[in-house]
This record gives structure tokens, sequence and C-alpha cells, in this order.
């Protein structure tokens, strides 16, 4: 007998119902009910932990894909047509799922990082007002990023954020040129990355192994 059921009516004069019995069997269906919705709850809880820890040991393995992993230098790409002191812009480099922030800090150093948190993959951002140069923050788990070198200042990212170099052209527009992985040195970055497929730039940067000569490579306004 469901608890939403009522026994028949007596058909004469007798006892009334056993409400004691019905009050107990129907505490007896609320604690079933309750006792499957607080495992389902929990059978939901374990899944999406589980699956944020398997992303979070992902990414700190090197499991997951990570920025600037590529060794094929990418595309140049146009990042904005200018970017005055002051100001920031997203923009997907090198590839179309790696999101990456450029900065022109206050005294026109021009910097440009990807916008992934290297902890749980959370979006980074720039928050101008916090010191002479602003900070990269995470907003997910409170890390903080130094918005001129990447390093990490607080919070629980174990690595600094992968660079973005980026060049300015004479009309002012910004470009993004190559990456380098998250601690990698500029120098290795780029030599990685120009290598033999641009030998002129690669003699240019100093590079082990470049070959001599050649044309000079055009100059740029710029700074990486």
């Amino acid at each position: 007998m469901s608890v939403t059921e009522q026994p028949p009516p007596s058909p004469g004069p007798g006892p009334e119902p056993d409400g004691d019995g019905a009050a107990a069997r129907l505490r007896d269906r609320i604690s079933a009910d309750s006792l499957t919705t607080r495992r389902d709850y929990l059978r939901i809880v374990a899944t999406v932990s589980g699956g944020l820890a398997v992303g979070g040991v992902g990414v700190a393995a090197g499991i997951l894909h990570r920025h600037g992993d590529s060794e094929a230098l990418p595309e140049p790409k146009k990042v904005t047509d200018r970017l005055a002191p002051g100001q920031s812009v997203a923009f997907r480099f090198p590839g179309d799922e790696d999101r990456a922030l450029a900065v022109r800090l206050s005294d026109g150093s021009l910097v440009g990082y990807s916008a992934v948190c290297t902890h749980l993959a959370c979006a980074v951002l720039w928050r101008e007002d916090r010191g002479a140069d602003g900070e990269l923050y995470c907003p997910c788990h409170e890390g903080v990023f130094d918005a001129r070198t990447g390093e990490v200042t607080a919070g629980p990212p174990p690595r600094p954020l992968p660079k973005v170099f980026l060049t300015e052209q004479a009309d002012g527009s910004v470009w993004a040129l190559a990456t380098s992985r998250s601690g990698e040195p500029a120098k290795e970055a780029l030599c990685r990355q120009f290598g033999d497929s641009h030998p002129e730039a690669a003699q240019q940067l100093g590079c082990p192994g470049a070959g001599r000569g050649g044309a000079s490579a055009p100059s740029e306004k710029g700074r990486t």
C-alpha cells in the first residue's frame, strides 16, 4: 500500500485504524526516499570531483595540452590595430583553442602571455589597479602572476605563465609571433621555433648552430 492510499472505511462500528502503524510506515518510506536521494547526490558529487581531480592531475603531469607545446613556428597573427598604455586585449594564439592576453604596461612595455592558469587551467585576467604594472590574476583559486615577467607571486599555481612574443609594427598594429613553454628562456624558445626554417632570424638571435651569412631580417619596431 502506498503512503497516499487510505484504508477503506470500516463497514461498521469497530476500532479506529492503527494510527501508530500508519505513521511508522510513512516514516519508513520517507527515510528510504531520503537515503536514495543522499546516495544519488553523493554519486553525482563523486563523479564531478573525480573529473576535476583527473583534470588537475592531467595539467600537473603535462598530459593535457599546454600552451607552446608545438615545435613548429606558428603563423604570425594580428592581435589588434593599436594597444595604448594601460590597455589589454584577449586573443587566441598559436591555435584557435589557445587563450592568450596582450598587455601594454604603463611605461609602454608590450607583454603577452598564455591566459590559461598553470594551476587548473582557469582563465587569467589582467587587473590594472594592482601596483605599478598591474597583475595577472586567476580568480578560480586566487593565483597571481607578475605582469612584467609572468612569474607566480601568490596562490597555488606551480609554474609561471608561458609567454607570447609580440611585435609592434610601424602602423601601431600588434602581432603575435611565437610562444614559450612555462619557464622556458626567451632565447631558447625562439631558437627552438625559428631554427632551420628562419636561418636569418636564428642567426640574429645567436642561436646555437645558426648558419652564417644570409640576408638580414627586416627591422621591426617592437619588443619581445
